[in-house]
C-alpha cells in the first residue's frame, strides 16, 4: 500500500517581533500537523522606509529616521540631518552643533546602559539590568523635559533643531554626570558575572570605560 499523502499548505509565521520590528518571516510548508519544509526570510528591519523617503520632503524624513533604531534616535537623526546640511551646504550655529553632540552622547548613554544591561541578564546577570534600567531613565526624563518625548524624538531638523535647551538644562544634566560617574564603578560590585564581563571580555569592558 502506498502512504497517503493530503494536501500541502503554505503559511506564512510572521514577520515576527523576536528582538525588533519584523525581522525574520517564515516561510512554512506543512500536511497536517507534520511540517515538511521551512523557509526563513530574513531582511524586514527596514520596513521600506527608504521608500516612504522618497514620496516626502526632506524634513518628512526625520521621524523615519527615529524608528529605524528605537534605542537611538537621536543618534539616528543626527546623521540624517548633518547628510542632508552637506548636501544642501547649510551651516547651522554652534551652539546647534553643541546641543546635538551633547543630545547625541546622552542617547549614546542611554542605548549602552539597555545593552550592557540585558546582555548581563542573559549571562546571568540579573541586578545589574535594573541599576542601569533605572540611570537610562534618568536620561529619557532629560530628553523628555527638552522635547516631550521618550522613545521617538523628532529633534534634530534640518538647520537646527526643534526646541532649545530648557534654562536649567546644563544644571541637570550636570547633575546627573556628577551622579553617573561613580555609578560605573558600582556596577561592577553587583554581580561576580559582572566583574567577569569587565575583566575578561575586552569589547563589553571598553565600552563601559569609555565612559569615563
Amino acid at each position: 500500500m502506498g502512504i497517503v499523502q493530503g494536501d500541502q499548505m503554505t503559511l506564512n509565521i510572521g514577520p515576527q517581533h523576536p528582538s525588533t520590528h519584523g525581522v525574520l518571516r517564515l516561510e512554512v510548508k506543512t500536511d497536517g500537523e507534520i511540517v515538511s519544509e521551512i523557509r526563513p526570510h530574513i531582511g524586514y528591519l527596514h520596513r521600506c522606509f527608504e521608500k516612504h523617503s522618497e514620496n516626502v520632503t526632506y524634513e518628512q524624513v526625520i521621524p523615519f529616521t527615529d524608528r529605524c533604531d528605537y534605542l537611538a534616535s537621536m543618534n539616528s537623526n543626527f546623521g540624517y540631518v548633518v547628510a542632508m546640511e552637506d548636501l544642501m551646504e547649510i551651516k547651522v550655529p554652534e551652539r546647534v552643533d553643541y546641543i546635538r553632540v551633547i543630545m547625541g552622547e546622552l542617547n549614546r548613554i542611554a542605548s549602552h546602559l539597555l545593552a550592557l544591561g540585558t546582555y548581563g541578564m542573559d549571562v546571568g546577570a540579573f541586578t545589574p539590568f535594573l541599576y542601569m534600567l533605572r540611570d537610562r531613565e534618568r536620561i529619557l526624563d532629560m530628553f523628555e523635559y527638552t522635547c516631550g518625548a521618550r522613545l521617538l524624538y523628532n529633534y534634530m531638523w534640518v538647520g537646527g533643531v526643534s526646541h532649545d535647551l530648557p534654562k536649567d538644562f546644563v544644571n541637570i544634566c550636570t547633575g546627573f554626570l556628577d551622579y553617573f560617574e561613580p555609578q560605573i564603578s558600582e556596577y561592577t560590585n553587583y554581580s561576580p558575572t559582572i566583574k567577569y564581563l569587565l575583566n575578561e571580555q575586552l569589547m563589553w569592558g571598553s565600552c563601559l570605560q569609555m565612559w569615563l
